[in-house]
């Protein structure tokens, strides 16, 4: 199988079909995530036999059956790069534990460039801090091992704090700047032109009532809450739970004025939850 761009979900989805079929299935373009790297090895730890996941060639050969296993699932690169951007932008002091930091290179590589001070306390363990002012840089979103796509509306909230002219090109997904405009109404200078957008900053937030469109639009939007001026109300962030567990009640425990509540019986439709942050 040949993948014409790289996709996470397809290799995923090819590779665990290829484990029961007859003969040896090849990936040619295979997308190289930690993620897949860690369905591999439990699918081997099942009785499969993959070999080549984390490289852009992944080899099959099909198995009769697959038996039972223990596997411990990695730790989320994309809920810890949140995190840290969360400490930048709120000027705090965060230690980030149970994390794989070399799963994240790409990303702390950039945001040390722009100010973010991390340290790597041991294996698993970061801490985070941002004492100095940011200082505007561009990032263009590619593929597992470079700056990921799911981090591309996170940064983009960290941009509308950094001092100068930022470009953020996304490469990976289409349509995927929906949070942009929803940062506008919060006071953000940015423009937005096909796959790519300008940031200007710094610029003051103020809070808003705005609606999440997706499950990173949902996580910039409440990074943004966090630092605007007054209360910020975000609709439709069921979104969020997709890729956060109770991001909510881990980010009040480090001091964070949020909470979740109830849609009233005046929201749009299927807006099921509402998350609230303040400032402060």
């Amino acid at each position: 199988v040949d993948f014409a761009k790289v996709t996470v979900t397809g290799t995923e989805n090819l590779m665990m079909a290829a484990t029961l079929a007859r003969g040896t299935t090849v990936l040619h373009n295979a997308a190289r995530e930690p993620e897949v790297v860690d369905l591999a090895d439990l699918l081997n730890k099942m009785g499969a036999r993959v070999n080549g996941a984390g490289s852009e060639t992944i080899y099959i050969e099909g198995v009769d059956a697959l038996g039972s296993a223990e596997h411990t699932i990695i730790p989320d690169r994309i809920e810890t790069g949140t995190f840290i951007v969360a400490a930048a932008l709120t000027k705090g002091e965060l230690e980030i534990k149970d994390c794989q930091p070399d799963h994240l290179g790409a990303v702390i590589t950039k945001l040390r460039e722009v100010g973010v001070e991390i340290n790597e306390a041991n294996p698993t363990t970061l801490e985070v801090s941002c004492p100095k002012g940011l200082t505007a840089s561009g990032v263009v979103t590619e593929p597992y091992p470079e700056f990921p796509t799911d981090m591309q509306a996170q940064y983009m909230v960290l941009m509308t704090q950094a001092t100068g002219h930022s470009e953020i090109v996304e490469t990976v997904f289409e349509n995927r700047f929906m949070h942009a405009s929803e940062l506008q109404r919060m006071g953000a200078r940015m423009h937005i032109d096909g796959r790519s957008a300008t940031v200007d900053g710094p610029t003051p937030l103020a809070g808003a009532r705005v609606i999440a469109s997706d499950l990173r639009a949902s996580a910039s939007l409440v990074l943004a809450g966090l630092i605007a001026q007054g209360e910020t109300i975000i609709d439709r962030v069921y979104h969020i739970d997709r890729g956060y567990e109770k991001i909510e009640a881990k980010l009040r425990a480090v001091g964070a004025n949020i909470q979740r509540v109830r849609a009233s019986v005046t929201a749009p439709l299927h807006t099921d939850t509402e998350a609230v942050a303040e400032s402060g």
